[in-house]
């Protein structure tokens, strides 16, 4: 079921992913160099929080993704809502043709941005098809981490896997309007510093689960469940897990998990991931609207069908259990 693909604006998907008018002018010297600035605040700061060091650093990547977390420059200057992935299979294929994940600016700044380690080098240009301006800051991804550190098994597709470990650093698009970033971009460019390569690891064979329980009877991924990212004596951790526990049944019951996993079975242009409680969170809001609404999922040959009754109401009654609980989980951190 594709509720979030029907309940996503296509006005903003549109605003994040595609370019102004032909005729537009380009942005003057002053708006160069404001984002100039801009790119080279975010770069110190990564380079600070995020050091190039050892790929299997566990301590580094703790002290990293809370700091990238909480307030970090980085966190603050991303959208609300921003694409995420790898650049299209073809050079030059625009934004709005390249196959991304949607993420709430939290979720991106707590578990995908820590997977990498940074040195400070960057450059900055602007992008005249895009009309967006494109940051590439030099970095590594950490590739030695235990299984469970990881936002969800990347090597269940052994490209994306390869991808990641080789990338030498990521590119953000940066909006010349709002200089807010919109998309990342991880990849692997030649010509880059030569000292950015990690040794190729082999992970674990994918057993088609995305959460599972290792040998001391913890559930992993660990940053799924919000380590990391919430205090650890934050009053809502126990409640989030339950409440979703009971999301993610009437999900499966309604389809929705089928389509709405990093596999992507439909091929969607824009991803929306419910597989784990702390992506689900990301989303939440934005899915009940389309629950309330009537946004309707699509059948199997792409025409809008009813959600049946029962179904709805299951997804409105333990949807808006665990909507509840992540904004009371948000609001707790705030105030304390």
């Amino acid at each position: 079921m594709r509720l979030l693909r029907l309940a996503v604006n296509a006005a903003l998907v549109v605003l994040l992913v595609t370019g102004t008018s032909s005729g537009q002018s380009a942005p003057g010297a002053e708006d160069k160099q404001r984002i100039e600035r801009f790119v080279a605040t975010l770069a110190q700061e990564a380079a600070m929080l995020c050091p190039i060091g050892d790929p299997g650093d566990q301590a580094a990547l703790d002290r990293c993704r809370a700091a990238l977390f909480r307030d970090s420059y980085l966190k603050r200057s991303l959208a609300r809502i921003v694409l995420w992935g790898r650049p299209g299979s073809q050079p030059n294929t625009r934004l709005k043709d390249t196959t991304l994940t949607q993420f709430n600016g939290e979720v991106l700044s707590g578990l995908y941005l820590p997977m990498f380690m940074f040195n400070g080098k960057y450059r900055v240009d602007y992008d005249p098809t895009e009309a967006r301006y494109r940051a590439r800051l030099e970095g590594l991804f950490r590739n030695s981490l235990m299984p469970g550190q990881y936002p969800y098994p990347f090597w269940h597709d052994a490209k994306k896997w390869n991808d990641y470990q080789r990338a030498n650093g990521i590119t953000l698009w940066i909006d010349p309007h709002t200089a807010k970033i919109v998309v990342g971009q991880f990849s692997r460019e030649e010509g880059a510093d030569s000292r950015l390569n990690t040794a190729p690891r082999t992970p674990p064979a994918f057993d088609g689960k995305w959460m599972w329980v290792d040998d001391n009877g913890a559930l992993q991924p660990k940053p799924s469940l919000f380590i990391g990212l919430f205090r650890e004596d934050n009053p809502y951790l126990d409640k989030l897990q339950s409440t979703y526990k009971d999301l993610a049944l009437a999900l499966r019951d309604g389809t929705c998990a089928s389509c709405h996993n990093p596999d992507n079975p439909e091929k969607m242009k824009r991803l929306v991931l419910f597989q784990t409680p702390v992506h689900a969170a990301g989303e939440i809001r934005r899915m009940m609207a389309a629950v309330r609404d009537n946004r309707m999922p699509l059948d199997e040959i792409g025409i809008e069908k009813e959600l049946d009754a029962d179904t709805k109401a299951l997804l409105l009654r333990f949807g808006t259990a665990f909507e509840s609980t992540v904004i009371a989980a948000y609001a707790w951190e705030k105030k304390n």
